[in-house]
Formats: C-alpha cells, structure tokens, sequence
C-alpha cells in the first residue's frame, strides 16, 4: 500500500498526506514476502512504524516456518525417517527435524493404537503435528489434517471448513482453535479424592492428598506399599533381618530364644520371672521361686506381708511400729504409726509421696509459678530463696525487687544516669562514647569529621575534648569566632615597607607598593593618596603639544590604572564577575544612522584565557563586565589590558586603556 495519498486541488497545487498503514496489511505483505523465500530479517519497510516492521517480519517468519514444518511432516510420511536432515544444522533444517520427529511420534501413536490426543507432555507446536499425523495415518479418518497451512490452525475439511483437534474448540473467526478447560465443564473423569488440572489440550488429574511415609504414587493415581526390605532402604543391622509391613518396616532378630527366655530391642535373650508374669503357676499353699529359664514351686511356710512380722512362737503375723524403729521411717518428721502400716507428717516445705512412704521437698517454685517472687525463685531444701535481675536488688521482703542505682559506683568515665533496672553513661562536650564498653568516653577528632575541612578557614588542631584553628603566619589574624581568619590591612596598620613615592594597596594576606607613571604626553587628574582602595583609579588624560599631529590623531584619550585583589575559589562553578566598564554611550541609538556604539577588548594579560569579556546594558548605557570563567590558582599576578572603544560610522572615534592589576590570593578566604 502507497505511503503518501495525494490530491490536487488546483491544476498547480497538490497536497500528499500520509496514510495510515494497518497491521493486517503489513502482515499480508510479511506473508507475501515469505512466499518468495525473502529474507525475513531483511524486508523493505513499507511503513516507519515500528509495530508495522514487526507485523511483517513475524507473518514472514510463520510462512517459512509453516513451509519447513510442512516439508519435515511430508518426509516423516514418505520416507518414515528424519537422518537425512542431520547432515547440515541450519535454523531450516532444525525446524524441519523438529516437525518431522513429531509427525514420526504421531505415526507410532497410531500404530500403537493409543488415541491421537495422547497426552505426551509435548510442546504446542510439537503436540500439534504428532496428533496431525496421527490422525492422517487413520484409514479411518475422513478429512485431511494439516498444521501451519492454509488458513486453517489445526486441520481443515475438504469443503474447506476448519476443525480442531480433541480438547480444542473453533474460535469465532472460524479458523483459529483454542484450549478446552475440561476441569470447569466438568468433562473430566477424575474420582474423588483427586483434582483435576488443565492442560494443553487435555487434563490430568492429581491427588489431593499426598500418600504420606512408606507409599508411592503409581501411574493410575493409586498409593502402592514400598517394600524397604526388597528396595534395601531399611535400617536393620547385620544382627537383625527385616520384614516389611503396610507402609513401613520392622527388624525381627535373627537368634531365637529358648523358652524361658525373652528377646529385648538389641536382640538380647533375659530371664523370664514366671512368678511374676504368670497368674498362680505354682498350686495353693506352694511359694513360687524364679529360676533363669525357669521356675520352682516349694512348699509355702508362714509368710507375713508388708508391714507385719512373725510373733516369737512363729505362729501368727503382728503388726510393725514403723515409728519405733531404728530406720527412722519419716526422716525427722512427725510419724503416725497404723496397723500393717505408717503415715508422715510433713514438716512445712515437704510432701509425702505416698508410693516411697518419704516426705519429699516441695519445689514451692514450680508449685507457685509467678506467685512467690517478683524476679527469680530458686527452691531449697524445705524452702526457697527469691533473686533479682541484673540492676536491681532484694527488698527488704525478700520477695520484691528494687531498682539498683548503679551511677552510685561510676561506672562510666564521665557522666552517668541511673534508668529502671540499668543506667546510661554520657560524654561531655568533644567526646562521644565508646562502642567497645559503652562507658569509656573518647575524644572527639573533629578534625577529622566529613565537616572537618570546613570548621576553620585554614587549619584545625584537634585538642581533648575541643579544637582550635589557626591562619597563616604572615597577613592574616584569627577572627573574634576562633574559626574565621581575617587579612591583616598593613596599609592602615602602618605595616608596609613602602616608599613615600609609593603608594600602598592592601590584597589578601599581604599588601603591595605600586607607582603609578603616566606615559608620555599624558598628564595624571588628580592627586594619588598613600594608600590605595578598591574602588581608586588612576586616571592620566592626553595632552598633547600643539605641533605633535601624531598624538592628536591617536584616538586614545584615556590611560587609567586600577588595582583589584581576589581569592583562590576553592569551588568555581560559574563566572565570577571582576570589572565593570561603564559608558555614556546609549544603547538605544542605531549605528547605520551615526549614532555611537561601543566596542569593549581585552588586549594583553588573558593568562590561560581564565577572563572574557560580555557587553551589558544598565540603566540605558553600555556596560563592559570583565568575568573570570576559569579557576585561578594563588599566588598570582596578572596586568590585564582592557580597551574600550567608541564607534561611529566613520570607525574609532575615542578609546580607552584600562590597566587592571590582579592579584590572586593563595587561600580562599
């Protein structure tokens, strides 16, 4: 489609617009393009639009795809084998390779006689030419599948009608298929206790609970016992043989007891107490008596129980005073003596464990949690003690606690303040804390801090606890902020060395001695003081003789000298503005009709070009403004000659000689 649509509105005037391109054409020039084999990466642009370039690229690359797959699938068909591609490995060749191995996976399907839609966990592409083979390789199937050509995204009918493969329906536009969720049509055939999850295609189902310790999951779905004896995944030792149970395994030993005998977890053959484990094994009025494996019965004698003791004859059982006896059956405690028995009575802090018969101390801590003590509760004997925490101590109760005011020992180098249950130390002025003990104050360098550089204007020296700054030996003094430093003006203190045809000129951290002298036929205005400021100029005007026509032709007018002192920026970002060169020049006038303009130069000194110099008009006038726009490093000084020049038609009607003496301080301050 033509970029530009164009209409004549007249028989000499034409307007061309450009017209929009759509995707669906860019697309169809794509396809065209790939038709013919172009190259895909390469095509002409039939618009600028990026989407468009894309449209066609993509569309070109699906047809020669679609044509490659084509070609793999008609292979695996004719010749039942895909080794021929492997002689060369080009993108085509891949993708030919890829279409022809599935295509051979859809025939062995079908041969196999699995459905067509056998879920092989394929990729879209591949899923689509194995199930599009297979189904060609149905005698009896009807209609004739093909993927990636024509119109039709699947297969399509001999009436030129589009279908899909099982578990895809036909989109609306009657040729692209989209995926079937069986899972919310309820198509699936999962049973309970399973989900169903969608995929491509088809669905799956799954367990929703898993078949736990000692199963597996087999293929249907089904939780099968895992034999750790069979798989050798059981932990029986060499003395033990195993034998497997539902879900798990047990480790039967290999020895056999005798009888009598009983075998313990380690294999271990021990006695059995026939007495004991069996109901009457001997016969009435016989006493049982154990023997290792075995067991006796002897004839029963008089035999009194617990509590009772044969009387001197022998004949019958009395009753034992527990309380008499030198065993000292209650310990200390008080002791109540009962027929065949005793009961204890506990002293305070005891309790009697009536299965031993003892008193017993009562842990009066685990009794009463939380109850006794307002910190910590330690039993004793009989008792208990109660404790505190680190930073308090025992009230006078002996249960609650007090706070500990530590700040009573100094714990910290410098101040200190007592808090509920510890206490905080403090720094004073300079110094900050430790983070090594959290009570040793050090000094603080502030020197050193990131801010350092900028607490004094020259140097800082640390000091415990403070600092103090000093300035440079010679032309400066500590300002009344102990931080700042101040130049020293030798020219009103009486300082300077100057000669009394000098005159004095105070600059940043020094001063100078200049002597102005006009040059010849100029004549100085004015008188020079002995000490120079910085706003004084020295002005020498022209006077010439009446016969010398060299000077009066020469259109300078004006020699003048000034003086200006300036520090190191010790951060230039812009322009520093030095000079003004004021007119009385209007800057309203215009040239071309004889009025005045103003030229303004700097003729010598420009050291490493650090100074320009820009026309401004102030107030109506001309205005030079001499700028510094490179940094300057101290000391340094510089004559800069500045001309300022009057124009009129004719040329150069007047001008000025401006001698600017810089003097660039070492420091910024």
């Amino acid at each position: 489609p033509p970029l530009f649509v164009c209409v004549c509105v007249s028989v000499c005037v034409c307007v061309c617009v450009r017209e929009q391109t759509s995707i669906e054409d860019c697309c169809k020039d794509g396809r065209r393009r790939g038709m013919d084999n172009q190259d895909c990466t390469a095509l002409p642009l039939i618009s600028e639009s990026t989407t468009c370039r894309i449209a066609q690229e993509q569309c070109c690359v699906s047809v020669l795809e679609d044509n490659m797959c084509t070609t793999g699938m008609n292979m695996a068909k004719d010749q039942g084998a895909c080794e021929t591609l492997f002689v060369t490995n080009t993108c085509e060749t891949k993708t030919t390779k890829t279409c022809c191995d599935c295509c051979l996976l859809g025939k062995a399907v079908q041969e196999q006689g699995l459905p067509c839609d056998y879920d092989l966990s394929l990729g879209p592409q591949c899923a689509q030419v194995s199930r599009g083979c297979c189904i060609d390789s149905n005698p009896d199937n009807q209609t004739t599948p093909t993927v990636g050509n024509g119109n039709c995204a699947h297969r399509c009918t001999g009436n030129g009608t589009c279908t899909c493969f099982k578990g895809y329906k036909l989109k609306p536009d009657g040729k692209n298929c989209e995926d079937i969720n069986e899972c919310l049509l309820g198509a699936s055939n999962c049973r309970a206790g399973e989900r169903c999850i969608n995929t491509e295609g088809s669905f799956r189902c799954q367990r929703e609970v898993s078949c736990g310790t000692g199963y597996e999951l087999t293929d249907n779905n089904n939780c099968k016992d895992i034999d750790e004896c069979e798989t050798g995944t059981h932990n029986c030792v060499p003395e033990f043989e195993c034998q497997n149970t539902q879900g798990s395994f047990r480790c039967r030993p290999k020895v056999k007891c005798s009888a009598g005998y009983i075998q313990d977890a380690l294999g271990n053959c021990i006695d059995i107490n026939e007495c004991l484990a069996q109901t009457g094994p001997c016969h009435p009025g016989q006493l049982c008596i154990n023997t290792l494996g075995s067991y006796k019965c002897q004839r029963n004698s008089v035999n009194c129980g617990r509590g009772y003791h044969l009387n001197e004859e022998g004949t019958r059982c009395e009753d034992i005073d527990e309380c008499k006896g030198p065993d000292a059956a209650c310990s200390g405690h008080g002791c109540i003596n009962l027929v065949g028995s005793y009961r204890c009575e506990c002293a305070t802090g005891y309790i009697f464990n009536s299965i031993s018969r003892v008193c017993e101390d009562m842990n009066e801590c685990r009794h009463y949690p939380g109850r006794l003590c307002a910190h910590k509760c330690e039993n004793t004997l009989g008792s208990y003690k109660c404790s505190c925490t680190t930073g308090f101590k025992l009230a006078n109760d002996g249960r609650n606690c007090d706070d500990l005011n530590e700040c009573e020992s100094n714990p910290c180098s410098q101040e200190c303040a007592n808090v509920y249950g510890s206490y905080q130390c403090y720094c004073r002025r300079g110094y900050q804390l430790s983070d090594n003990d959290g009570v040793t104050c050090e000094d603080i360098d502030e020197c050193a801090l990131p801010t350092g550089g900028h607490i004094c204007s020259y140097r800082c020296h640390n000091t415990p606890g403070s600092f103090h700054c000093t300035c440079p030996v010679n032309g400066y003094t500590l300002a009344a902020n102990g931080r700042s430093c101040q130049d020293v003006d030798e020219c009103v203190t009486g300082t300077h060395t100057c000669t009394v045809n000098q005159s004095c000129f105070n600059v940043q951290g020094g001063f100078r001695c200049l002597s102005f002298e006009c040059p010849t036929n100029y004549r100085r205005v004015g008188e020079t003081t002995a000490r120079l400021e910085r706003s004084d100029t020295v002005r020498c005007i022209k006077s010439c003789q009446p016969s010398d026509v060299a000077c009066v032709l020469d259109p300078v007018h004006l020699v003048s000298y000034t003086v200006i002192s300036m520090p190191t920026f010790r951060e230039f970002t812009r322009p520093e503005e030095i000079v003004f060169l004021r007119t009385t020049v209007p800057a309203y006038g215009s040239y071309h009709f004889g009025s005045y303009d103003v030229k303004f130069d700097i003729l010598e000194g420009n050291v490493e070009n650090a100074f320009d110099i820009i026309k401004r008009v102030e107030n109506g006038m001309y205005v030079g403004v001499v700028r510094q726009v490179k940094p300057l490093i101290g000391p340094l000084n510089i004559v800069l000659k500045l001309s300022t020049s009057n124009l009129t038609s004719q040329g150069v009607s007047h001008q000025n000689i401006i001698n600017v003496y810089v003097f660039v301080s070492e420091f910024w301050f």
